[in-house]
């Protein structure tokens, strides 16, 4: 299985515990940096209760110890590691990895079978 991530952007250009919007793979995606544990996540930029592309802007914070962030819009929270919405168990943010290779933020789009 061949993994295609895409570089995205410097890691010192994302503020920790501010959100950021990217455009990855054709999907609007929402990055956090956190500053406690130095870790990156990405998940959906479209809000599900809302329809609105604000996840970027909403509150980074934890919720007994799970790193979250809140919608700017109705408030409800999603585990950054999971995109599990604390709030409502039948709604999530589809999540992608994310690793930091020179610098560089880089996100898995796609896993392809075979040779690359």
């Amino acid at each position: 299985m061949t993994q295609v991530w895409e570089r995205v952007c410097e890691l010192d250009a994302l503020v920790p515990d501010r959100g950021a919007a990217a455009l990855v793979g054709g999907h609007q995606v929402a990055l956090f940096r956190l500053s406690d544990s130095g870790e990156v996540h990405a998940v959906d930029h479209l809000d599900p209760f809302s329809h609105a592309n604000v996840i970027a802007r909403g509150l980074v914070g934890s919720r007994k110890g799970v790193p979250t962030v809140a919608s700017p819009m109705h408030k409800q929270s999603f585990d950054l590691r999971t995109g599990q919405c604390l709030d409502d168990p039948e709604v999530s943010l589809q999540v992608w990895p994310t690793r930091v290779t020179d610098g560089w933020l880089e996100i898995l789009i796609e896993a392809r079978s075979g040779a690359a």
